[in-house]
């Protein structure tokens, strides 16, 4: 399955979101179709065939016309699914500072979602969330609704909010109420918040009210699993509540990693045990792990 054709570098240069996650989505598409595994499909309709005594009101006479066949034009009630992008914003998602952030990432993989689910009739809704809940928007097709998701979306990187903390149990309790039955509910988030037991209390929530899930653990690969920093000492700063501690990384490496290793084996054997997809999704690799684990689920 071939990359991206974009460098990181274009990814942090392009501002527009939206042009982003076209370009995105034509490469993935076009690695699909060259692609060896062809269990990966993707129909794109706008239209389905005219059914005998139904009514004619919806009829694209134009395509009629170039080729004599009657099709009607789908509307948003006709959707094959409802999906619901949940992106945390609270502080540790903007880091790092100086290349990829995980909020950078997350927001260009939603975007290229939402193009996606566009090309397929799909309906896409975009939840933003740090302490709480700030910006909700239902599940819906059509340009206008898209546009505002993307508005929303670009003013997470345009217009960083201020180090804030994360209360991602609080949010899903709320969504898992709130949405369409049997929606699928996409989550990108580093899952640093104070109990586990809440996010794995509101997650059971979720599956038990019929949603499907999906999880992409956000996770920056050199710092936060490699732990790699020079041997020198360091003022290290909690990014949500702005605590901090000198350290010399070489002294607490061992108790890290072994901490951070068993935070997210926690994470995995919940997911396995409630049926939720589970995805490491590391910001300096490309896109395609984030999209192809939706056609998977989407099939």
């Amino acid at each position: 399955m071939s990359k991206y054709t974009l460098k990181e570098t274009d990814f942090l240069q392009i501002t527009n979101i939206e042009l982003l996650a076209k370009q995105v989505v034509e490469g993935f598409l076009t690695g699909l179709h060259k692609s060896p595994y062809h269990g990966f499909s993707v129909e794109f309709a706008e239209h389905r065939q005219y059914n005998n005594g139904e009514s004619t009101k919806n009829i694209d006479w134009k395509l009629y016309a170039r080729t004599d066949k009657l099709f009607v034009k789908r509307f948003e009630e006709e959707t094959n699914l409802r999906c619901q992008l949940v992106i945390d914003t609270s502080g540790s998602m903007y880091y790092p500072t100086d290349s990829m952030s995980k909020i950078r990432f997350s927001i260009i993989a939603a975007a290229s979602l939402i193009q996606l689910m566009k090309k397929q009739r799909d309906a896409a809704g975009v939840s933003l969330f740090s302490d709480e809940l700030w910006f909700h928007s239902q599940a819906k097709l059509g340009l206008t609704h898209q546009k505002l998701l993307f508005s929303k979306l670009q003013s997470c990187l345009s217009e960083p909010t201020e180090s804030k903390g994360s209360n991602i149990a609080k949010t899903l309790h709320y969504l898992a109420e709130g949405m369409h039955k049997r929606s699928m509910v996409i989550i990108f988030s580093d899952f640093f918040q104070g109990q586990q037991e809440e996010l794995f209390d509101a997650l059971q929530h979720l599956k038990y009210n019929k949603h499907e899930v999906i999880l992409f653990d956000i996770q920056d690969q050199k710092q936060e699993l490699d732990f790699t920093f020079d041997n020198r000492p360091y003022i290290f700063k909690d990014s949500e509540t702005g605590e901090e501690l000198k350290l010399h990384p070489n002294a607490v490496k061992e108790m890290y990693n072994q901490n951070y290793s068993s935070f997210k084996e926690a994470i995995k054997l919940k997911c396995l045990q409630y049926k939720i997809d589970y995805n490491e999704a590391i910001i300096g690799n490309d896109f395609n792990q984030v999209l192809q684990s939706f056609i998977r689920k989407r099939r």
